[in-house]
C-alpha cells in the first residue's frame, strides 16, 4: 500500500523544498499588558542581574542548541518577520504564526556513544538531549487576526511519509531533526507552512512545571505503572490535585489505558489548558529567572527570545474560549492489516480542519451540522439520573437522535462543558444555545467516538430543576 504526497492546498503558504542531499528527513480589571510591563519592571528592580539578563536576551540570536544547515533552515519561514517592536512597548505579533513543538525523550540506550557516568547506573537513564523519537508533537497557530490560539495534537503513532518512507511520524526527529519533522508534518497537512520550531526534552518539562510552581489538574483515574529498566515509577491517585514536576511527568507519560497513546494526547491537552490558565498571571513573571534558566538548558528553538516574549504576550491576552485544541483526525489501525499499531490519518477531515483553523485568511465559519447526524455522548458529573434523563429527552425532542451515555466523570463540574471533540465549533455553539447552559470548548478531551461530548455539570440542575 502506498500513499502519494499530499496535494497542496491553494490557500496555504508554499513550503520551501529541501535539497535532495539534505532529505534525511485581564482576567483583572486592568489591561494585561499593563500588569506584564509592571511585573517585568518590578522583577528588574528587585534583581539587577535579572534585569541585565532580560536586556541581553531581548536582542539575542535564536536559542539554538543544535545547528541547522542552510537547507534545513529554509524549511522554516525564518526570513519572514513575525513581529514588530519598538523601544516604547513589548514586541507583538504582526501576522499568523505556526510553531512546531516537539517533546523528546532520550535514554542512554538510545545513544551511539556512552554517557559518562551512566554505565554503572544499571538502568536506561534520561539524557538531556534532543536527538531522539518525539513523544509529543503539537502545531500551534498564534493568529492575531482572529485572536485565537489553535493547538493541533499529532499522535506520535501517526502513519506518514518521512523521507519518502511510510512510517510513524515520531521517527522524523530521530532521522532528520526538526527540519525533517516540519517537512513531514507540512506534507501531511497539505502544505501548511511552519514558521518556527521548539524542542523540549522530558527533563525540561519537569523542571518547567517546578519553575512555574506546579499545576493543578484532575487526574481522571488511578495511574500506576512501574518500569525498573527506565526507573519509571508512576503512582497517582484519581482526583483534582496540584502536581509538581515529577508528578506532572507521570501524568503525561502514562499510556496504559483503553485509549493508549490517544489517551495520552488527551491528557496532554488537559495539562496544557491548565498551564495556560494557571500561569499567565503576574505571579508567574516573578518566576521568570527560573523559567529562562530551564529554557536555556532544556529547550532547542529557532525562535529568538524577542519572538518568544511576543508569543507569551499574545497568549496572556487570549481568552479561554479562544484557545482551541484539536487532534489530527484519524482512526486506529487494524492489527490484522499492519504489524505495528498506527494512527491512520483521515485526509478529508484533515483538509476541513486545515481550511477552518490554519488558512491564511480569518478563521472560516463552518456551518453547523444537522442535529440528526451528530454523535452526542453524555459524560455525567452530577450523579443525578433524573438530570441525565431530562437531558436525553430534551435532545431527542430537538432532533438529536444519536445520543449515548459515556463514562461518568470523577469530579463535580459547576459548569457544563460542551466539547467539540472534532473541532466542530459551530455545532457546539448551536447546542449551547439550545441547552442555555455551559461553555463550549474546542478540544479533544471528550469521548473519542463523539462529534460533541456533553460533560454535564451542576448548572443543568439549576436551569431545569432536575434534582429538585
Amino acid at each position: 500500500m502506498s500513499i502519494p504526497h499530499r496535494k497542496k492546498q491553494p490557500a496555504q503558504q508554499p513550503v520551501k523544498q529541501v535539497s535532495a542531499s539534505k532529505k534525511r528527513r485581564g482576567w483583572l480589571g486592568i489591561p494585561k499588558w499593563a500588569w506584564i510591563t509592571l511585573s517585568l519592571a518590578t522583577v528588574a528592580t528587585i534583581s539587577a542581574g535579572t534585569g541585565a539578563l532580560l536586556a541581553v536576551s531581548m536582542h539575542s540570536k535564536p536559542l539554538l542548541q543544535s545547528q541547522l544547515s542552510p537547507e534545513e533552515s529554509a524549511i522554516f519561514s525564518e526570513d519572514e518577520p513575525i513581529l514588530a517592536s519598538s523601544s516604547l512597548r513589548l514586541p507583538r505579533l504582526t501576522r499568523p504564526v505556526n510553531i512546531l513543538v516537539l517533546g523528546v525523550k532520550v535514554l542512554t540506550s538510545d545513544l551511539d556513544e556512552a554517557v559518562e557516568g551512566a554505565e554503572d547506573l544499571g538502568y536506561h537513564a534520561l539524557v538531556n538531549s534532543f536527538e531522539g523519537l518525539s513523544d509529543t508533537m503539537l502545531l500551534l497557530r498564534f493568529n492575531p487576526r482572529t485572536g485565537q490560539l489553535v493547538v493541533m495534537s499529532v499522535p506520535r503513532d501517526t502513519r506518514a511519509l518521512v523521507n519518502g518512507v511510510l512510517t510513524k511520524i515520531n521517527e522524523a526527529n530521530l532521522d532528520g531533526g526538526p527540519a525533517l519533522t516540519a517537512e513531514s508534518l507540512s506534507d501531511l497537512l497539505g502544505g501548511v507552512a511552519i514558521d518556527r520550531y521548539v524542542r523540549i526534552n522530558v527533563q525540561g518539562v519537569e523542571k518547567l512545571i517546578d519553575a512555574l510552581g506546579g499545576v493543578t489538574v484532575n487526574v481522571p483515574q488511578d495511574m500506576k505503572y512501574q518500569d525498573d529498566s527506565q526507573h519509571l515509577y508512576i503512582n497517582l491517585k484519581a482526583g483534582r490535585q496540584k502536581l509538581d514536576g515529577d508528578q506532572a511527568l507521570q501524568f503525561l507519560r502514562f499510556r496504559y489505558d483503553d485509549n493508549g497513546d490517544i489517551g495520552r494526547v488527551q491528557r496532554q491537552q488537559t495539562m496544557m489548558r491548565a498551564v495556560i490558565e494557571q500561569t499567565l498571571n503576574p505571579s508567574t513573571i516573578a518566576r521568570l529567572p527560573k523559567i529562562l534558566s530551564v529554557i536555556q538548558s532544556h529547550v532547542d528553538t529557532n525562535l529568538s527570545v524577542e519572538e518568544l516574549v511576543a508569543l507569551v504576550g499574545y497568549g496572556s491576552q487570549t481568552s479561554r474560549s479562544d484557545v482551541q485544541m484539536l487532534m489530527l483526525p484519524g482512526n486506529f489501525s487494524n492489527p490484522e492489516e499492519f504489524k505495528l499499531s498506527y494512527w491512520l490519518p483521515n485526509y478529508a477531515r484533515i483538509d476541513e480542519l486545515v481550511e477552518q483553523y490554519f488558512g491564511l485568511e480569518s478563521a472560516q465559519v463552518m456551518e453547523a451540522a444537522s442535529p440528526s447526524y451528530l454523535r452526542v455522548v453524555i459524560q455525567d458529573s452530577t450523579g443525578d439520573e433524573l438530570a441525565i434523563q431530562s437531558l436525553i429527552d430534551s435532545l431527542y425532542d430537538s432532533g438529536y437522535r444519536n445520543v449515548s451515555i459515556g463514562y461518568d466523570l470523577n469530579e463535580a463540574l459547576p459548569e457544563t462543558r460542551i466539547v467539540a471533540q472534532r473541532g466542530d465549533r459551530a455545532s457546539a455553539l448551536r447546542l449551547k444555545r439550545f441547552l442555555r447552559v455551559g461553555e463550549v470548548r474546542v478540544e479533544s478531551t471528550g469521548n473519542l467516538d463523539s462529534d460533541i461530548t456533553i460533560q454535564l455539570g451542576e448548572d443543568w440542575l439549576g436551569e431545569h430543576g432536575a434534582a429538585l
